[in-house]
């Protein structure tokens, strides 16, 4: 008698030898993660840094550059360089245009100097550029290598004081004051009222080692925001199509006519130093650097961050950076590139409905910042406190990064100091050579920056 057999379903049997493929590719096992783990870890990353999405094209838009055109080339910038990090790289950090270099763009380039956006946005894209060749040469992975193992944990702990100096910042907690530099801020007042919450709800969770407590924190302290009044939002006329206004706007040959070359190294400085410190920070913290203290598929990781800012130039934004946020997805147990996948994609979602970005209040956000930044904090006990040639580096670095608040200052005091010691114990045999070099461009950028 025949018996007819069930044809198998080809969408199920693909997906069943593309998963096991996908999951040996992002090296699941080595990593001891999983789709869920690194989904929700993409999730936290995104909701810690969606400000981003309202707040560069607020700045950009004082260079005189549409609002509109400037979010929607957030969001396509953000996208590209995420998943370029997440699929290419296979690292669970997230890129989106930079908050400082923005700044910079705005307010030094255009508004100062009077060079008009489009002709900042040829320089920005001579940088990325610069990075490629850069990262093609092998000269960026060098300077990668040459980081002195000994700073490693000083660097991730530095950075976890600055971000959660940010999240202090964000929560009104920690103020600006003439006579003391830093105050103590309002505690009664609504947004600070609303992150103290998140801070205790969160940090609450965490003690009962809940996988999505920075996550729930954010999205509980968002929804006590929504229901008593306190978000001020108010929708933006917004569409796609708005980034005609600022893609592919960029003038190269004008950059180049004018000279900008200053301004050029000011971009590729900053970004170089600004993403080797997110790196090593981000990557300590997750245990991703191998026995000898150095950074697997590091070229990928660069060129991944040139194609980035290349992308972004031409959509019609500033240098695009990794985002020290990533960290909050860290914690959240993100150890694979799908963790930057997973942000890639809600930016995707964001260029359709980016203005929904900008409900997301500061108060929500302000707390993962704090609470991450003491899990960086780990870091500090590898470091050698008995050992003055080290610790003072560290120390110096550690400092440097928050009361300066720039990842590059941090690095810079560390080598500079780092390289001194060194030499003046007479162990300038022990220094690489690039290290020298380094040392020389950090005290020359000290130089210039104080003409």
């Amino acid at each position: 008698m025949y018996t007819a057999q069930a044809r198998p379903c080809y969408p199920d049997l693909l997906m069943r030898q593309l998963i096991p493929r996908a999951e040996r590719y992002f090296e699941f096992d080595a990593l001891g993660t999983s789709w869920r783990t690194e989904c929700l870890a993409g999730v936290t990353t995104f909701m810690t840094m969606a400000y981003i999405v309202f707040v560069n094209p607020s700045i950009l838009h004082d260079a005189g550059m549409p609002i509109a055109g400037v979010t929607a080339a957030t969001c396509l910038a953000a996208a590209v360089g995420s998943l370029l990090m997440g699929g290419f790289a296979r690292y669970p950090i997230a890129l989106a245009p930079g908050m400082g270099l923005n700044a910079y763009f705005a307010y030094s380039v255009v508004k100062g100097m009077g060079v008009d956006w489009h002709t900042a946005l040829g320089a920005v894209f001579i940088s990325g550029v610069a990075f490629l060749l850069l990262t093609a040469l092998g000269i960026r992975q060098m300077i990668v290598n040459a980081i002195p193992s000994e700073l490693y944990s000083a660097v991730a702990a530095g950075v976890g004081l600055f971000i959660a100096f940010i999240g202090l910042r964000n929560a009104g907690i920690v103020v600006s004051d003439p006579a003391t530099t830093v105050a103590l801020g309002n505690l009664r007042a609504p947004g600070t009222l609303l992150a103290l919450f998140g801070l205790m709800l969160t940090g609450a969770l965490l003690c009962a080692r809940v996988r999505a407590a920075i996550l729930i924190g954010v999205l509980a302290t968002w929804a006590l925001a929504a229901v008593s009044g306190t978000i001020q939002w108010h929708a933006q006329p917004y569409s796609v199509a708005a980034i005609t206004s600022t893609a592919l706007q960029l003038n190269v040959r004008g950059a180049i006519g004018r000279g900008l070359f200053e301004i050029v190294f000011v971009f590729l400085f900053v970004d170089l130093f600004d993403n080797v410190g997110t790196l090593v920070a981000v990557g300590k913290k997750a245990g991703l650097f191998d026995e000898t203290h150095k950074i697997p598929r590091v070229n990928r990781i660069l060129f991944s961050d040139a194609i980035a800012t290349i992308t972004g130039a031409m959509a019609g934004t500033s240098t695009v950076v990794s985002y020290i946020e990533s960290s909050a997805g860290v914690a959240a147990g993100g150890r694979s590139g799908v963790t930057a996948i997973v942000v890639g994609l809600l930016f995707v979602v964001a260029l359709f409905v980016a203005p929904l970005a900008g409900a997301l209040p500061e108060s929500a956000t302000a707390p993962a910042l704090i609470l991450v930044g003491s899990m960086m904090m780990t870091t500090a006990a590898e470091i050698e406190w008995t050992e003055p040639g080290i610790a003072i580096p560290a120390f110096l670095t550690m400092l440097a990064i928050p009361l300066t608040f720039s990842i590059a200052n941090g690095l810079a005091f560390g080598f500079i100091s780092y390289t001194l010691l060194k030499v003046l114990r007479g162990r300038f045999r022990e220094v690489n050579w690039m290290v020298y070099v380094l040392t020389a461009l950090f005290v020359a950028r000290f130089w210039y920056l104080g003409r």
